[in-house]
C-alpha cells in the first residue's frame, strides 16, 4: 500500500502537470513547494456490498456527491457501478456509467479546483450504484499543502469574469467543507441528557 501511495502521488502530480497547460498556467505551477511540496495525500480503500440500488427509493452504493479537494485518481475493478453527471446544474441530471479500464485511474476533479480555476473547471458529480455484485476500488484524494493559499488563479479571471470566490488556506476550506457535511454528535448528546 506504501508503495502504491507513492506511486499514485507521482501519478496525481504528473495530472496536475495537465491541468496546468489546460489552464494556461506554467506546467509545474502545481509542483511548486507551497502548492503540492507537502500534499494532503489520502487513500481510502472501498467494498460495495453485493446489494442492488434503487435510486427510486434514494438506496445507493454512494449518493451524488462531488470530492472536496483539488483531485481524486480512482482505481477499480471490472464492476459498473461508478456514474457521473457532467452537468451538475441540469434539471433533470442526466446520469452516465464510467466504464472500468484495466491499468487506468477515473480522474474525479475536485471542488477546490472548481474554486481554483474559477468554474472553469467543475467538480465531477458522481455516485455509485449497485448491481447485486461485491465492487472494490481505491479512492486516492490529492490536496496542495495545508498551507497552501487557494485563490482564483491568474489565468481563470478577466474584467467579465472576476474571482467568483474568495481566498482560503486549504486547511480552512477543507475543515469547512467537513463541518458542513458531517454531523454534530454533540448536539444529540445533549439531548439525551
Amino acid at each position: 500500500m506504501e508503495k502504491f501511495h507513492h506511486e499514485a502521488l507521482e501519478v496525481g502530480k504528473a495530472v496536475s502537470r495537465i491541468i496546468a497547460l489546460a489552464l494556461d498556467l506554467e506546467v509545474d505551477f502545481f509542483d511548486k513547494p507551497e502548492v503540492l511540496g507537502k500534499p494532503i495525500a489520502t487513500l481510502r480503500l472501498l467494498h460495495y456490498e453485493d446489494q442492488f440500488s434503487d435510486p427510486a427509493k434514494g438506496i445507493y452504493g454512494a449518493g451524488a456527491h462531488s470530492d472536496f479537494g483539488f483531485i481524486t485518481l480512482l482505481a477499480t475493478d471490472d464492476v459498473m457501478g461508478l456514474q457521473i453527471c457532467k452537468d451538475k446544474d441540469a434539471k433533470p441530471q442526466i446520469w452516465e456509467y464510467v466504464t472500468p479500464i484495466k491499468g487506468a485511474f477515473i480522474v474525479n476533479l475536485g471542488d477546490m479546483l472548481e474554486r481554483w480555476s474559477n468554474c472553469m473547471f467543475k467538480s465531477t458529480l458522481h455516485r455509485v450504484l449497485g448491481n447485486g455484485q461485491d465492487r472494490y476500488s481505491i479512492a486516492y484524494f490529492v490536496e496542495p499543502n495545508h498551507d497552501c493559499l487557494v485563490e482564483c488563479l491568474p489565468t481563470c479571471k478577466t474584467e467579465k469574469s472576476p474571482p467568483k470566490f474568495p481566498q482560503i488556506r486549504c486547511s480552512t476550506y477543507l475543515s469547512q467543507r467537513y463541518k458542513d457535511t458531517h454531523a454534530n454528535l454533540s448536539v444529540y448528546d445533549k439531548h439525551q441528557a
